[in-house]
């Protein structure tokens, strides 16, 4: 129940994020790019970032659509 809590909390503050299924304290998005390379790189940058905060997202890419 905390972890709900928590997790609605965060939402409450992020434009275009949701609840992930079936996982308490996991959060998700899409996002939709012009090309594979812009999803490329979009993802390219998030992995830096994500490393450096010790944070490994499940993510899925496919073309121009990228689901963390």
């Amino acid at each position: 129940m905390a972890d709900r809590m928590k997790v609605e909390d965060a939402l409450a503050k992020l434009a275009g994020w949701s609840a992930a299924d079936g996982d308490g304290d996991a959060i998700t998005k899409t996002y939709e790019f012009e090309d594979f390379a812009t999803a490329f790189a979009f993802m390219s940058a998030s992995a830096t970032q994500a490393e450096k905060a010790d944070h490994h997202p499940e993510w899925f890419n496919v073309y121009n659509t990228v689901e963390v």
